[in-house]
């Protein structure tokens, strides 16, 4: 964790979330893959551009996707932890940008919200994405007019701030959710009689602190709408940080901000350390009698008996006969 946070300070970072409109919510839902690759896609371009004409370089910020909110309820976004900066395209030099402000955020949400309808639109009139729902014509979905109307009449909500607990925590935060579904375990409160007890937050009633309770078979419905299809990948990274040459951008960024051209090695925690971070479980502490610390000991080596045919056993012959 040290060894990140010591990367991560020299530049500042910017938290950005770029929110799709709950009226896209049963489209998407029926259409995960394309809709989803859609939110990334149009994300990552309106970035990118951004990035070209206000600081004249190449961007680099990891995306991870969301699909819920707190009541497990959809809520489609993308969380990004991007640096207050940019490569020159050269790579002869890096364009800082302003600590204190990135980009516009009302300038992201038009660019954002006109990528995603133009490539639905395309998606719409290809016949890639039939609703059963509507009528069809020639076998094509119904007139994309409607919706596009409906989308473009509200502003999308896109959010773009330095993240004031650093971007250690966020990235920590954020990156957890690559591998868990709607909701992590230390919500949930209790489960009794058929029904699930977890705490959330009010975001409208300034996050308050609440409990809600779901019939089993409701809030297994809503946890089964934020399961991804197959081999579809969550976290994505783009510009200098893509997979595809990050090892050289990023070796070249660090000489030009003057930093070793290769990042201190890393020493992972112990599980013990570890499970005490996050879930405040002490392992080397008894949980019944709560002596401390706990020594650990190899399991003697259980050695099975070989199994050997024995010799053949002499004996007298029965010859009465």
């Amino acid at each position: 964790m040290e060894d990140r946070k010591a990367e991560l300070l020299p530049v500042p970072y910017f938290h950005l979330v770029f929110t799709l409109p709950h009226t896209l919510n049963p489209l998407i839902l029926t259409h995960k893959r394309p809709l989803l690759t859609l939110l990334f896609n149009a994300a990552r371009q309106t970035l990118v551009q951004c990035g070209q004409r206000t600081l004249g370089g190449q961007i680099g910020c990891p995306m991870v996707l969301h699909t819920w909110d707190q009541t497990l309820g959809a809520h489609c976004h993308v969380h990004c932890l991007m640096a207050a900066g940019a490569l020159a395209a050269n790579g002869v030099r890096w364009i800082e940008a302003d600590p204190r402000f990135l980009f516009p955020v009302r300038a992201l949400s038009t660019v954002f919200r006109g990528k995603f309808c133009e490539a639905l639109a395309r998606l719409w009139t290809t016949d890639a994405l039939p609703c059963p729902e509507e009528p069809t014509s020639g076998g094509r979905p119904a007139d994309f007019a409607p919706l596009r109307a409906q989308l473009y009449a509200t502003e999308w909500v896109v959010y773009a701030k330095p993240p004031c607990a650093g971007p250690a925590h966020v990235l920590d935060d954020v990156g957890r959710s690559t591998h868990r579904i709607a909701i992590a375990n230390h919500r949930l409160l209790d489960v009794r009689d058929g029904r699930v007890r977890f705490a959330s937050r009010n975001r409208r009633a300034g996050k308050r602190a609440q409990a809600m309770t779901l019939d089993a078979d409701e809030c297994i419905r809503r946890f089964l709408l934020h399961v991804l299809p197959r081999g579809f990948m969550r976290l994505r990274h783009y510009g200098f940080l893509a997979n595809r040459h990050k090892a050289r951008t990023l070796r070249r960024c660090r000489e030009l901000l003057g930093q070793p051209a290769t990042p201190s090695p890393r020493h992972p925690p112990r599980v013990v350390q570890w499970m005490h971070e996050v879930t405040g479980i002490d392992l080397a502490q008894c949980p019944h009698c709560g002596a401390k610390p706990l020594m650990r000991l190899p399991l003697p080596r259980l050695v099975r008996p070989a199994a050997h045919r024995g010799a053949p056993v002499e004996g007298p012959i029965d010859d009465s006969s």
